[in-house]
């Protein structure tokens, strides 16, 4: 049975202070839902977004942070030798935020 994605998720994001918060999920796909955070450029954190709809990163680096919300896109189970898959991944369902500590 092939997996459907008919329309694509979007959901509107917010920071306040440090602390992100998502609203509601358009077309949900119901696939794994997470928060990407990025400081200077490099993934730092994947936490998973699905069931509390906001998150603080509790690392107070220096740094310039980047947070958006991602969904599974999944394809089929295809992977490298590394174990990396090939064609299924995460997709940004947001715009970005960004905040400089």
């Amino acid at each position: 049975m092939d997996q459907k994605f008919e329309g694509t998720p979007h959901a509107e994001i917010r920071l306040e202070g440090r602390r992100v918060s998502r609203g509601d999920v358009t077309h949900d796909w119901g696939l794994r839902l997470q928060w990407e955070v990025r400081r200077n450029g490099q993934v730092i954190a994947t936490p998973p977004a699905r069931a509390d709809v906001s998150y603080q990163h509790p690392d107070a680096t220096p740094g310039s942070y980047e947070i958006v919300l991602q969904m599974w896109k999944y394809v089929d189970y295809a992977k490298k030798p590394t174990g990396e898959f090939v064609n299924s991944r995460f997709v940004d369902i947001s715009k970005k935020v960004s905040y400089t500590i």
